[in-house]
């Protein structure tokens, strides 16, 4: 039994010099084991319920007027008691269907520039997810992690598939390789990614160079201020 979505689309026409057409959208899904309440506006993300920690989460930045209200968390919480409901009568009516499917595909990359010893985040991008759940899991030189892993929201991709970022804090060590492992039952073994350290050490090129051209210069200046005294010495 899987993710049973409702999406609201608003499209509002702003006055101004131009028609502006903006999107306001919510998303609920739920399962036996997952559940999801999230609203966005124009592609991003304004608020979402977080089940586990029982609470609701602005995460529009405070530039961005972010809006909150008393019983945001509660809201969700009854969402998914219609969400749970939806999905039982959906699936009597229509028979439980076989559901078509899509196989993840990911991608892994270091949210900075890396440094040894400094403190990073691998960020593990699983796409084209269809139907949620994924499980997503990490590994430091084969052992399994789980010490600074986070797992975002599900996002809706405009072809009606998913994305999810699964993001694990590290501190970069030359040599160490990091893997990304996704689980979905569209996919016939587990998918995985690595990514190794490696750090690169400064280029010595231009200081070389420029110190070979600046002794270069020199010498130029020694000779040439030598074979002057030469000429004068002549005369």
């Amino acid at each position: 039994m899987e993710l049973h979505v409702f999406i609201l689309m608003v499209a509002v026409h702003v006055s101004t010099e131009v028609n502006v057409v903006h999107h306001d959208y919510q998303f609920d899904g739920c399962s036996d084991t997952e559940k999801e309440d999230m609203y966005g506006f124009d592609g991003e993300e304004l608020y979402h319920s977080d089940f586990q920690k029982q609470k609701g989460v602005v995460t529009s930045p405070d530039f961005a007027d972010p809006v909150s209200f008393p019983g945001f968390y509660e809201q969700g919480l009854s969402a998914m008691e219609a969400c749970k409901q939806n999905l039982a009568n959906h699936i009597k009516a229509y028979k439980n269907p076989p559901e078509e499917m899509g196989k993840p595909e990911t991608t892994i990359y270091a949210k900075y520039d890396v440094q040894r010893g400094v403190e990073n985040a691998l960020i593990c991008h699983v796409t084209q997810v269809f139907p949620p759940p994924v499980k997503v899991s990490w590994s430091k030189n084969n052992v399994k992690v789980t010490d600074g892993v986070d797992l975002s929201q599900y996002r809706k991709n405009k072809d009606d598939t998913f994305n999810i970022f699964s993001t694990l804090r590290f501190t970069p060590q030359e040599g160490d390789i990091y893997s990304c492992t996704v689980n979905h039952k569209a996919l016939d073994y587990p998918l995985t990614k690595t990514w190794e350290v490696n750090i690169a050490l400064p280029s010595v090129g231009p200081a070389v160079f420029c110190g070979v051209g600046l002794s270069l210069g020199l010498l130029g200046v020694a000779a040439g201020t030598f074979f002057l005294i030469k000429g004068n010495n002549c005369n």
